[in-house]
């Protein structure tokens, strides 16, 4: 039998044939290296400062949202249940980033492993979808409450609502986990990330094959089509639905769908905004865009999304707000 010795270097792992004496041809990549960081040297402790403060309002905000959901039983109806789904991804999309964020800041190499790379993307991209798909069943929602209000409790029943989220969420996690096994075979001759965090585009980019059929597949077939694209046409013929029948409709009726339609609408186009300004910069070198913005807005849609959300609909939807002056003013 012959016996390798791992031999450990920063970034990789080659491996040394004793009866051979030579290296043998299969030096695999174990951990990236984060390259944006740069040297920011005592500013670190503000940054991190900055990210703590960031990622405890995202939890704090989101987590009063779903116990207030959960207590008052007026709110048991399909909007507010997914909207419930909607603020625990956005726990769950910013602890996919911040926590690593705070330990990359502080660190002196910004050296990440290959599982937590890998795991990140998993998480970062799981969000994503989550958010799409939740994004569009509320559409649907609004769209059945708006245009077909006599038979909104007989199609959005309370079962086939729990039934949705789940579907979601478990569709999202295969999906994702299926595109990132082929990523993961990928053979990497190179460790150093351009960014903040770990990025499926640019770790596919470290491959030492110039094939990037996998990457495209990604980005056009499952990223742009389905998570994307779909969902956006969906809800924007939900919405042309909905401003047919509000132009007949009541002033109440109007109201009503102002109230919870613009919070929604502006989620809608944060998100959007978010994910193609990501998209844009993974494949282009933005040079006119200063340093620190560009940080921040690569950031975006995992630390301004999840705050903006439940701050939106907090003061936007009256039954919610409703509750809140009760618990702040008994």
């Amino acid at each position: 039998m012959t016996i390798c010795y791992v031999l450990e270097c920063i970034h990789c792992r080659s491996f040394l044939c004793p009866i051979t004496g030579q290296m043998e041809n299969s030096t695999q990549v174990v951990s990236f290296v984060l390259a944006m960081y740069g040297n920011i040297g005592h500013l670190k402790y503000l940054y991190f400062t900055l990210a703590l403060l960031f990622y405890l309002s995202v939890i704090f905000a989101n987590t009063v949202l779903i116990v207030i959901i959960y207590l008052d039983r007026n709110l048991h109806e399909p909007m507010y249940l997914f909207l419930c789904s909607l603020f625990v991804n956005e726990i769950y999309g910013s602890t996919s980033l911040l926590p690593c964020l705070m330990v990359q800041i502080l660190s002196e190499t910004h050296e990440i492993s290959a599982i937590s790379c890998f795991l990140q993307i998993f998480n970062i991209h799981t969000y994503v979808a989550v958010e799409f798909g939740t994004l569009t069943i509320m559409a649907y929602d609004r769209y059945v409450c708006i245009c077909k209000p006599l038979h909104y409790n007989a199609i959005l029943t309370k079962q086939i609502v729990q039934k949705v989220i789940l579907v979601i969420w478990i569709v999202s996690f295969i999906e994702v986990g299926v595109l990132l096994s082929f990523t993961i075979r990928i053979k990497r001759c190179r460790a150093v990330i351009n960014k903040v965090f770990c990025a499926h585009h640019l770790v596919v980019e470290l491959s030492c094959s110039s094939d990037r059929t996998v990457s495209l597949i990604h980005d056009l077939v499952f990223g742009l089509v389905f998570t994307v694209a779909g969902p956006v046409c969906y809800i924007s013929f939900t919405y042309v639905r909905i401003l047919s029948v509000c132009l007949k409709a009541s002033k109440e009726t109007k109201m009503k769908a102002f109230e919870t339609c613009t919070p929604h609408l502006v989620s809608l186009i944060s998100f959007v905004f978010a994910c193609f300004y990501s998209l844009v910069t993974q494949r282009f070198d933005l040079l006119s865009v200063p340093y620190p913005l560009c940080v921040v807005l690569s950031m975006y849609v995992v630390i301004i999304q999840p705050l903006l959300n439940p701050i939106m609909y907090g003061l936007k939807l009256s039954k919610i707000r409703h509750y809140e002056t009760e618990i702040l003013w008994g």
